[in-house]
Parts: structure tokens; sequence; C-alpha cells
């Protein structure tokens, strides 16, 4: 009689093989790098597939279409911004804006980006997929962000989770949206200087901003 506990065991409706880490990175890189060169209109899962060097049923066993390849190829990219303790919640702001400008400056992040957002308009799910791969993973940085602040003592702490979650949410719109806005929507640079009046403004409001990043203009 065998000894169940020398049997193989594989999780629950898993079969074939394990999937790779290393062909989901091929899988993903190729998308992006065919996104540059063809566009939304003209990119097959064939393309990428071809480019990966993998079968195009190794695609289909992991995504169910393009939009969803291409979420994940772009919540890739947005999972590699970091941000480090730079001793100030002013600094650490001015951080993680140019390094989220930077991303988004490179090609293949610009052409991924624009492409779903546009898709999503006419598809919900997709609209979905692309607040939970990557709007919902990226408030992290926010998360983050505040609980240092808070440590230093530069912001209070909010009791109530439901309100913490909502200016959470308000940070993140505020700054992602007015950044990709500069970036991909007037196509302006995102320079140091910008950053720093940029930063001036979420930290200390239309007023306190209007004398510029380096402070309010002393009076008397």
């Amino acid at each position: 009689m065998r000894n169940p506990r020398s049997e193989p065991t594989s999780p629950p409706g898993r079969t074939g093989r394990p999937r790779s880490a290393a062909a989901d990175t091929a899988i993903l890189a190729a998308t992006r790098d065919a996104l540059v060169d063809l566009g939304w209109s003209k990119l097959t899962m064939g393309d990428v597939s071809a480019r990966a060097g993998v079968a195009k049923t190794t695609l289909y066993r992991r995504w169910a279409g393009k939009s969803e390849l291409v979420v994940d190829a772009v919540a890739e990219l947005f999972d590699s911004l970091e941000l480090p303790d730079r001793g100030s919640l002013e600094a650490d702001i001015a951080y993680v804006v140019l390094e989220f400008a930077a991303l988004l400056r490179r090609p293949e992040t610009r052409t991924a980006l624009m492409a779903v957002v546009a898709e999503s308009t006419r598809d919900e799910a997709l609209r979905d997929r692309i607040r939970s791969a990557i709007v919902d993973r990226q408030k992290r940085l926010v998360v983050l962000g505040r609980e240092r602040a808070q440590a230093r003592g530069e912001l209070p702490y909010e009791e109530d989770e439901s309100l913490a979650g909502h200016t959470t949410d308000l940070i993140f719109d505020v700054i992602a949206g007015t950044v990709v806005h500069r970036a991909l929507v007037s196509s302006e640079p995102v320079d140091e200087l910008w950053v720093a009046t940029f930063t001036a403004l979420l930290m200390y409001g239309l007023q306190g901003s209007a004398a510029g990043p380096s402070g309010p203009a002393p009076t008397g």
C-alpha cells in the first residue's frame, strides 16, 4: 500500500507544468516591444508569442486576450516604482513624482498606458482590471509616504480607517492624474522646477504655494 504522504501534490484545479516566472517576464517585455513597434490596433497575440519565443497557447493559458495582457505589461512597469525615505514628506513627494515622470517618458509606458486607457472607455471589465492591477497596487506608495510622514510628526494620524482610505485615494488621484496629464496629455516637461512647485502646492495649498517652492514670502 502506498504512503499518501509520499504522493506528489498540486494545488486544486491546477494541471500541467507550473507557471514560469521567466516566461511571464519575457512575454510582458515582448508585449511592450510589440506595442511600440506596431501600435494597439495591429498588435496580436501571435506577434507577442513570436517575440517571446513561446507558443500562442501559452499566452491564452495566462491571459484571455490582448487587453488583459497589455494591462499586466503596464502593471509590471509601475511595480518598479519605489519610495525611498528622503527624510521629509516634501522630499518624498518630489522624488516619487520625478520617478513617475521618468517612467512615463519611456516609449513602452506611454504607448501601453494610453492604449489601455483608451480601450477601457468601451470595456468596463478592462477598467476594473486597470484599477486592480495598476491603480490599487500603486496606492501602496501613498500609504507608505503617509505612514512615514505621520511617524515624523508631519501629518496627523487618522483614527477613522474609512476616512484614511478616502484621503489615500484623493492624494493618489491628485498626484497621478496631474503627472499623467502633464506628461502624456499636455506633453509638457516634468522637470525639477515644475515638481518643486507642484509639491509646494500639495504641501501648502494655493495660498502657501503662491510664493513659490521655497516657501511663503516674509511678511511685515
